[in-house]
């Protein structure tokens, strides 16, 4: 009996043994060797990742960025006051990530996807890492859409293509953010969604973007990535990886999307600063060897997609930072090697009131004619060729006394050119309205309007396009070529109400 009890009470504590369930949670923790600047040097970490999210004391966040066999370097997310040698550093075991979906529209955040327009937490279902591999050739479809800026110096000149890389370039103050923002702004009833990263900005430019934003009825299509000059040099680092993650989001779900990179100059020096406080190497410039790389892997992630991979697009307009207009600094000629093309904004020619200053001569866009409306096509051609002219005859006349009449003539209608060229900011201009201005201006009826006039000029050829001519406005907007008989119909119209508006003389 005895036997046959004990027995039984082992194989009662066996079952309860086999049925219990155990489980521990195992926490990988090492701690701080030394801070320096906006970095950490940390023991130990031996399972962690690179780019993974570490925890400090205090709520202090940090990221995982050189890794070797007995320590990890680690920059800061946020500002490290009070972290010192010794204390406890926690993996999370999740890279950095942002969060991505629809609730993100309108609002500003930083580069961890924390709100800073005082609306409240941004809670979304999908949060997404912030560096992704870019999408192989086979998923990418040909640039053949345009991507109107509302500039007619870009839409004309330069033309941008949805999926494509633009690069704006120049000194300081020269109108780098101007032109993009405009860009936004065009957007308007585009159906295109607009992501602006300010890396480094003033926290009073990043307001005042915000502010334009809003005042002309676009802030509610765009998402802001914000990693002010104030905020640590880490933080500044991941904002344009960020800002793609979510641009990519979109671009997955089959929709359009802008996104400026304001600046990656300062993004460059962000990334130079933690790479010399980690003792990584320096290079040219005292920039790390891989600067091209880290730029060239943000950069190829802007595509537009094959419909069956989702068929959006990512267009880039990076910004980057000039001195003394020198083009081949080191940071300017790598990002002009990564992208399709660059918008040059020329000091002399802000100093001189032409706005935008986008020098015609170093501008260029390597696949956005593709993209083009054909009714560019026949009048862009004579456009640039009279414009190189009158640049090159205008350095001479100023040294002639007296000139003959073709070459007067080729001046008039240089400085006609310019003029029209020129155009105010946060006025973007409809396409239809360029083509009826570019006509008019290629064909010579501006020549003899008078300096005063002419912003009246260009508003009357528009109004004939919007009401006499809406049939071959409707037209070019479907991507029919402007054929020489709807060339001749449009300038009888315009002169017509350029008299009309006493504008021009029936002399």
């Amino acid at each position: 009996m005895l036997k046959e009890a004990a027995k039984e009470a082992f194989g009662l504590v066996g079952k309860a043994v086999d049925s219990s369930s155990a489980s521990a949670e195992v926490e990988e923790v090492s701690e701080v060797r030394s801070v320096s600047g906006g970095t950490a040097e940390i023991s130990g970490l031996e399972n962690v990742r690179m780019e993974e999210l570490l925890e400090f004391p205090d709520g202090v966040t940090g990221m995982a960025f050189t890794l070797s066999e007995d320590s990890v370097g680690a920059v800061f997310l946020t500002a490290p006051d009070g972290i010192k040698a010794g204390d406890r550093v926690y993996r999370t075991g999740r890279v950095v990530d942002i969060p991505a979906g629809e609730e993100l529209l309108g609002r500003v955040i930083d580069p961890l996807g924390r709100p800073l327009d005082g609306k409240g937490p941004v809670i979304t279902a999908e949060r997404r890492e912030i560096e992704r591999e870019a999408f192989p050739i086979m998923a990418r479809a040909p640039v053949s859409v345009p991507l109107q800026t509302g500039t007619k110096a870009v839409d004309s000149f330069t033309p941008v293509g949805r999926g494509q890389r633009e690069l704006i370039l120049g000194d300081r103050q020269t109108g780098k953010t101007a032109l993009a923002v405009d860009a936004i702004i065009n957007q308007k009833d585009t159906g295109v969604i607009s992501v602006y990263c300010a890396i480094a900005q003033r926290g009073t430019a990043i307001a005042r973007v915000v502010d334009n934003l809003k005042k002309y009825g676009v802030l509610k299509n765009t998402i802001i990535v914000a990693a002010s000059a104030d905020e640590t040099a880490g933080m500044q680092y991941i904002a344009p990886y960020a800002a793609t993650a979510i641009g990519e989001y979109f671009m997955e779900k089959g929709r359009d999307v802008l996104i400026v990179y304001d600046d990656l100059t300062s993004h460059a020096r962000a990334y130079r600063e933690m790479s010399l406080l980690l003792r990584r190497p320096p290079g040219r410039e005292a920039f790390p060897g891989d600067i091209f790389y880290i730029h060239s892997r943000l950069l190829e992630r802007s595509t537009r997609l094959r419909p069956e991979f989702g068929g959006g697009s990512l267009t880039a307009f990076p910004i980057v930072e000039t001195e003394a207009q020198n083009i081949s600094a080191y940071i300017p000629t790598n990002i002009i090697s990564i992208t399709d093309g660059q918008i040059y904004l020329s000091s002399p020619m802000f100093q001189k009131g032409i706005l935008p200053a986008i020098d015609t001569g170093r501008s260029v866009s390597r696949v956005g004619g593709d993209a083009q409306l054909p009714a560019y096509s026949s009048l862009v051609g004579p456009l640039k060729l009279s414009f190189s002219q009158f640049e090159e005859l205008e350095s001479f006349a100023k040294f002639r006394s007296s000139l003959d009449k073709e070459t007067e003539r080729q001046l008039k209608r240089g400085r006609s050119i310019r003029a029209v060229m020129q155009q105010k900011q946060f006025n973007p201009v409809p396409v239809v309205d360029q083509i009826a201005v570019l006509l008019a201006t290629v064909e010579g009826l501006f020549d003899d309007v008078p300096d005063n006039l002419r912003g009246e000029a260009c508003d009357a050829v528009s109004e004939v396009m919007k009401t006499e001519k809406k049939e071959i406005a409707d037209a070019i907007l479907n991507r029919e070529k402007l054929t020489p008989e709807r060339k001749a119909e449009l300038l009888a119209a315009f002169k017509n109400a350029l008299i009309r508006e006493h504008i021009l003389t029936t002399e």
